[in-house]
C-alpha cells in the first residue's frame, strides 16, 4: 500500500514488522522516531493491529499508519482504524501524537486525510471518542469534520457519516 501524503505529513501504512518493532520499542536503522515515540497509545494500537493480523488477517487498508513529518521523515505519532469496516460500513479510528508535536494541527490534518481515505474505500461512517477532559482530542475530531454523537460517563463520541461514498469527497460537506 502507498503512503498517504498531506501538505505537511506522510501517513505510512504500518507493516507487521514495523508494528512488532513499535511493541518492542526498538527502531530499525531506517526508521526515524522522534523522542517520545512510540507512546503507550501507539504500543497499544500496534498490539491491536498485530492481534487482528494474527486472528483475521491484515485489515489494510483499514490498518494502522505512522504519522511522519514530510520535511524530515521523522515519526511523531500514529493513527488508524480499530479494524476493518463492520457490516454497515462503519469504522472506528484512533490517533495520537508525541507531546512535542501537539498543538500544531498535525492530528487534524492527518485525521482529515484518513476520513477522505475511508470514504474513498467505501466506509459509510467513521466513529471516534475522547475522554471528557481531553478537550484537545475533541477539537481535533471537530476540526477534521466529525460531529458530536453522544456521551456516557467516561467519553464523548464523535462521528461522520455519508449517504454515498464518492471518492475524494469533502468530509466536511
Amino acid at each position: 500500500m502507498d503512503d498517504l501524503v498531506t501538505a505537511r505529513l506522510v501517513l505510512h501504512p504500518m507493516t507487521v514488522t514495523e508494528a512488532e518493532r513499535v511493541v518492542a520499542g526498538e527502531s530499525d536503522s531506517g526508521a526515524r522516531w522522534a523522542p517520545g515515540y512510540p507512546t503507550d497509545g501507539e504500543v497499544a494500537a500496534a498490539r491491536r493491529y498485530l492481534h487482528t493480523c494474527a486472528s483475521t488477517g491484515d485489515p489494510h487498508p483499514f490498518g494502522n499508519y505512522e504519522i511522519r513529518r514530510r520535511k524530515d521523515g521523522v515519526t511523531i505519532g500514529g493513527l488508524g482504524f480499530h479494524g476493518p469496516a463492520d457490516t454497515t460500513g462503519s469504522v472506528t479510528i484512533g490517533y495520537g501524537l508525541i507531546p512535542s508535536a501537539r498543538g500544531k494541527g498535525y492530528a487534524s490534518e492527518a485525521l482529515r486525510e484518513l476520513l477522505l481515505f475511508a470514504r474513498a474505500r467505501g466506509a459509510t461512517s467513521v466513529k471516534g471518542d475522547a475522554d471528557h477532559d481531553n478537550i484537545a482530542s475533541q477539537h481535533v475530531m471537530t476540526a477534521a469534520g466529525m460531529r458530536p454523537a453522544g456521551q456516557d460517563e467516561r467519553v464523548r463520541y464523535f462521528e461522520t457519516a455519508w449517504t454515498d461514498t464518492t471518492a475524494h469527497a469533502d468530509p466536511l460537506s
